[in-house]
């Protein structure tokens, strides 16, 4: 466990040398989230039944959203894992003495949690600050605060090992461009990151909270405005465990296939 811990902290130290790329990014960041925050605000006075979710609670979602974008896409993926299969690399990786699929999970998760702790904080100070009805809410209690940096981290993990099926995947193709572009593509829509699940309707809505997607970001940030409480947590946690344990398993089975079949050309 200490040598992927090491692997996990190397990646989040060097995640964290690249501070201007990320601060240069929290402009059209900002900008982005108070763009929907706007249009979200000029559909819920031109819409007499409301808004499916309560307009601050969608505000903080959004803001949310933006702060920790990296921590929860798929579509940004490490394509330094991608190159090792490509070009041969992965012989390299393969004698290391340790597991393929745990080390970069390890990596997968210290470099977005980097770049994640780069951009968050001054993105949501900068939340903090802005007029009403933009401004972002506090957590509407401190157990719901605890909640969320719960599920945040298990919505984490599910989105790493997301990727870790994508990366594995990618051992069965000559290239991996069609992979990621058939799956990270889906991914935004599926987990709420182009509009809030609460804005699907039934019973299409089901089905997307029931996949893997929707116990990514949509529900450590609907605990954190309220948007989903009661008896809606303890299942909603359920299925982030249960989508986490699958996910792991389903890359597992898939490296230790493909490491017997692997072929490496050239000296």
């Amino acid at each position: 466990m200490k040598k992927y811990f090491s692997f996990f902290k190397m990646h989040f130290v060097c995640g964290l040398q690249y501070r201007m790329a990320s601060l240069s990014a929290l402009t059209t960041q900002f900008f982005w989230g108070l763009m929907e925050c706007l249009a979200y605000r000029a559909l819920l006075e031109s819409s007499p039944a409301g808004l499916p979710m309560d307009y601050q609670a969608l505000v903080s979602y959004i803001w949310l959203k933006e702060a920790f974008l990296v921590l929860f896409n798929t579509w940004a993926a490490d394509k330094e894992f991608f190159s090792v299969i490509v070009d041969g690399g992965i012989a390299y990786e393969m004698c290391r003495p340790v597991s393929i699929y745990d080390m970069w999970f390890a990596r997968n998760i210290g470099g977005r949690m980097a770049t994640a702790v780069l951009k968050c904080i001054p993105l949501l100070l900068v939340a903090f600050l802005v007029p009403k009805p933009f401004r972002m809410s506090a957590p509407v209690s401190f157990g719901a605060f605890l909640l969320f940096v719960v599920t945040m981290l298990l919505g984490a993990g599910v989105t790493a090992a997301f990727c870790m099926v994508v990366y594995m995947l990618s051992f069965f193709t000559i290239s991996p461009q069609g992979w990621r572009m058939l799956l990270t593509g889906a991914v935004d829509f599926l987990s709420g990151n182009v509009i809030p699940l609460p804005f699907i309707p039934q019973p299409y809505r089901t089905v997307m909270e029931l996949l893997p997607f929707g116990s990514m970001q949509n529900v450590p940030f609907r605990i954190y405005s309220g948007d989903l409480a009661g008896s809606e947590i303890p299942a909603a946690i359920g299925l982030q465990l249960f989508w986490l344990c699958v996910l792991i398993l389903c890359g597992k089975m898939i490296c230790q296939r493909a490491q017997r079949r692997v072929v490496v050309q050239g000296g």
